[in-house]
């Protein structure tokens, strides 16, 4: 089987990788390797994987140098041509889809990136998947979709037309667009609302990364809305495991869908939307209890007010997981940041 993984240089793809590799898919990777955040991370993660910075050119395959089965491909998912000509020329059966303009606070500074990656170039991964018969386009949307929902654990059967970011609202969107076309092409597509992501090889905006920087250097850390936060942090290995049992098994209509009570996460069409979270909330001051427990050392807080666009809690209802799939993530806290600490100290030599 071949799929397609968008963002194979970010965080979540590069680990999603990884696991297809590792479990004998042919893999074809694909990045911008943007520059929202320091960009060696991103190479050494594709070096991690066999590919060679110097060898990476725009549309340009690299062959990876330590697995026969995977290869990268630098593209801008608006480049429409090269794009469909990736489709065309490679057949893929799959499309994991994790390639994204990340970030709430950066989509109120700069909100025409989110509209060039997160919909135009939306919208070229999933014609390119139509016209070229997808077995199974599964993509990436965020917890950040709930909004000002307050209905706790948040459902993918809630309401979610209340965006407080742009960035939500794209990730909104793709998830209509992916309707649309489950519905008129027959093209199956399944949603993923991940919930605030964490583990080694993280991005450097992140809480955790954050942290571990600040406390390691004797800075203080910016503790927003006084520390009454509550996160459903979910570790790396969970989040991908949960992607893996997600492209193997591709979205089915729901033979009891009806249009007078409509659930908004099936369709009479083959679509299909889950949480992927942990389902336990933890209290933000907790998760830096955790992160001083693991360094040794205790933080200087900067207790901050709550920044625009952010939602004080978040908690997950994977019960449609569970219940498709028999899978829940369950790594904990403690088990979660003692890795990424021991990963931050080996790649920064601390």
């Amino acid at each position: 089987m071949k799929v397609l993984i968008t963002g194979t240089a970010g965080f979540i793809g590069f680990h999603t990788a990884n696991k297809f590799i590792k479990k004998g898919f042919e893999v074809i990777g694909l990045d911008n390797i943007n520059d929202y955040y320091d960009v060696n991370l991103k190479y050494n993660r594709l070096k991690e994987t066999g590919i060679e910075k110097e060898k990476i050119q725009y549309a340009q395959y690299v062959q990876s140098n330590k697995f026969k089965n995977y290869k990268f491909l630098k593209i801008q998912l608006e480049d429409k041509e090269e794009i469909l000509k990736l489709f065309k020329e490679q057949k893929f059966d799959y499309v994991c889809h994790l390639a994204a303009q990340a970030g709430v606070r950066y989509s109120i500074e700069n909100p025409y990136a989110y509209i060039q990656s997160n919909l135009n170039g939306f919208l070229n991964i999933i014609e390119a998947s139509k016209q070229n018969n997808i077995k199974h386009l599964v993509y990436a949307s965020s917890s950040s979709v709930y909004g000002l929902n307050e209905n706790m654990p948040f459902s993918v059967s809630d309401n979610v037309d209340h965006p407080l970011s742009l960035y939500a609202a794209t990730k909104k969107s793709d998830e209509l667009i992916a309707h649309t076309y489950s519905h008129l092409f027959k093209l199956p597509t399944t949603g993923l609302r991940f919930f605030t992501v964490y583990g080694p090889w993280g991005r450097p905006d992140m809480a955790l990364f954050l942290f571990t920087k600040a406390i390691m250097e004797d800075k203080a850390i910016n503790v927003f809305n006084k520390g009454n936060m509550m996160r459903d942090f979910t570790y790396i290995d969970d989040i991908v495991e949960g992607i893996f049992r997600v492209v193997n098994k591709p979205a089915e209509p729901n033979p009891d869908w009806s249009g007078k009570n409509s659930d908004p996460a099936s369709s009479s069409a083959p679509y299909k939307l889950y949480n992927i979270g942990n389902g336990n909330p933890v209290h933000l001051m907790d998760f830096i209890k955790a992160a001083e427990n693991a360094l040794g050392k205790k933080a200087e807080k900067n207790f901050m007010p709550m920044q625009p666009g952010d939602v004080k809690k978040t908690f997950a209802d994977v019960s449609a997981l569970e219940n498709d799939f028999n899978y829940k993530p369950n790594t904990s806290i403690e088990k979660g940041v003692d890795e990424f600490i021991k990963w931050y100290r080996e790649y920064y030599k601390k």
